[in-house]
């Protein structure tokens, strides 16, 4: 049995035999009661029970910081985590084997076996969706730094200020960051931080999905949005993918249903990088809504 439990839903399925996901349902997240969530995976759990063996582990992809040695998850969207042992309580609860992973990781252990980078030794997963993150894998095995922290490149003050564009030079802001710090790409680097781009430059608002659409159509204001969220993520992604040496990168998240701004990225990052190479590093993940899902079932099986 496996679940992944996000800022509002927990979706949840089984792993057959045939290695498909058998789809169970949905309930909202309980975000701050930990007893309703523990009742809400339970009613998850009862309705699966005829496809489960006795005793088969439960699985959980959750957004946050995932450290397994201390068995906690730390979600500031999802506060009903916050002192709890989760894998030791949710396991006395069910009667079964619980393991835990954070949704990043998960995600790129899918793509790693099953999906977009499944020829390729190393892989970096990122997540460019409500925020930035990412998840490392190698051997088609998750990598877990200490205090359950490997992936997380949307942090650290490192975003640059100024950039040349149209003959003019221009400036951005280095924003406070949920994480404490100031500069953070995770800032300026998401969907959100599209439409901040977007504000600060022209003191307008707009969609990161209007903004997209109207870079296909290559309106003026949002060209220059998207050249410069180009050349924030891809300087940052370039460090990180010097430092790594991932055979692919495999991109989730909302933004990366955009092929072409997949592309787009891709470009600049290969420009950037010490390697040099003619094929695409960087590829749209090919799991879509399934990897968070199909990678807490990939760990879970491993308890078996």
């Amino acid at each position: 049995m496996c679940f992944d439990i996000g800022g509002s839903f927990i979706k949840s399925a089984v792993m057959m035999p045939d290695d498909q996901l058998q789809t169970i349902g949905s309930l909202p997240v309980p975000a701050r009661d930990w007893p309703a969530l523990c009742a809400a995976l339970q009613q998850l759990l009862a309705q699966a029970a005829p496809l489960l063996s006795r005793g088969s582990p439960v699985a959980i992809s959750a957004a946050g910081v995932v450290d397994q040695q201390a068995d906690t998850i730390l979600a500031g969207n999802l506060p009903a985590f916050n002192g709890h042992r989760v894998a030791q309580e949710l396991s006395s609860i069910f009667q079964r084997p619980v393991v835990t992973g954070n949704d990043a990781d998960c995600f790129t252990l899918a793509e790693a076996i099953q999906g977009s980078a499944r020829d390729a030794e190393m892989v970096l997963g990122i997540i460019l969706g409500s925020g930035v993150g990412g998840g490392l894998v190698y051997r088609q095995q998750i990598i877990r730094g200490a205090g359950g922290l490997t992936g997380e490149w949307g942090h650290g003050p490192v975003t640059r200020t100024e950039f040349r564009y149209g003959g003019k030079t221009l400036h951005l802001p280095r924003l406070p960051c949920g994480c404490g710090q100031q500069g953070c790409l995770d800032t300026l680097g998401a969907a959100r931080g599209l439409e901040r781009i977007y504000a600060h430059c022209f003191m307008d608002a707009a969609d990161s999905r209007t903004i997209i659409d109207d870079w296909h159509r290559q309106e003026p204001r949002a060209m220059q949005t998207v050249y410069l969220w180009s050349q924030l993520v891809s300087e940052v992604l370039s460090v990180v993918i010097n430092t790594l040496g991932p055979g692919k990168v495999v991109a989730g998240g909302g933004l990366a249903s955009d092929r072409a701004l997949i592309e787009l990225l891709d470009r600049e990052v290969r420009a950037r990088i010490l390697r040099s190479g003619d094929q695409p590093l960087i590829v749209p993940a090919s799991l879509h809504q399934q990897g968070g899902l199909l990678g807490a079932a990939m760990l879970g099986r491993r308890l078996t």
